[in-house]
């Protein structure tokens, strides 16, 4: 059985020249979504590949009006494939029921793979120059060195409150909570080192 799926991104933009493309290549049931290219919600997509059974194929008019990138279009493919139903794109006349479609796919798949190596060594590239170069990623600190010397050497006074030193230093409350965090825990671990408090 042939089940066509045709989409539209734009208000202005209707699915006659999808539909008629379809039924003319023997389409039983064609699903119709307006959704755009970026959209993570395809509800009909879902509901179209829902009634495919094994033997059947998917027909679109082209083959980006079915995946929302490359790597998605191999996702729907690689679900297809474990169904037993084939993809047929109207446009770019690729069938996955014959070799030469299945073949075409596979190049899609491995350059999918290729691509996404590429940009993870790129992305540890950069961050290998970066912490040669000094810098460290993240989010930049809320406070200074001075600033953490100063907030360590206010809030060693009982009558500073948190809020008052977080007004004095131009921070949050919670930045200067971490502070008193990292400051108790130093306090623990200097008094278990001394023997005074007992480890575990």
């Amino acid at each position: 059985m042939l089940i066509g799926y045709a989409r539209v991104s734009t208000d202005d933009q209707t699915a006659a020249l999808q539909f008629d493309a379809l039924t003319q290549a023997g389409c039983e049931r064609t699903f119709s979504e307006h959704a755009s290219r970026a959209s993570a919600e395809r509800p009909i997509l879902a509901e179209a590949l829902s009634h495919t059974r094994a033997g059947d194929t998917l027909v679109v008019w082209r083959l980006d009006r079915l995946g929302r990138s490359l790597p998605h279009l191999i996702q729907i493919v690689q679900r297809l494939e474990a169904e037993g139903v084939g993809l047929r794109s109207l446009t770019e006349g690729i069938d996955t029921t014959t070799a030469g479609g299945r073949l075409v796919f596979h190049l899609f798949g491995a350059l999918a793979e290729f691509e996404r190596e590429l940009i993870r060594e790129r992305t540890l590239a950069g961050l290998a120059a970066a912490r040669a170069q000094g810098r460290i990623g993240g989010r930049p600190r809320k406070l200074s060195a001075e600033k953490l010397k100063a907030a360590q050497q206010l809030l060693q006074d009982p009558k500073s409150t948190v809020s008052g030193v977080a007004r004095t230093l131009g921070v949050h409350r919670s930045t200067v909570h971490r502070v008193l965090q990292k400051l108790d825990a130093k306090k623990i671990d200097a008094e278990v080192e001394r023997g005074l408090v007992q480890a575990g």
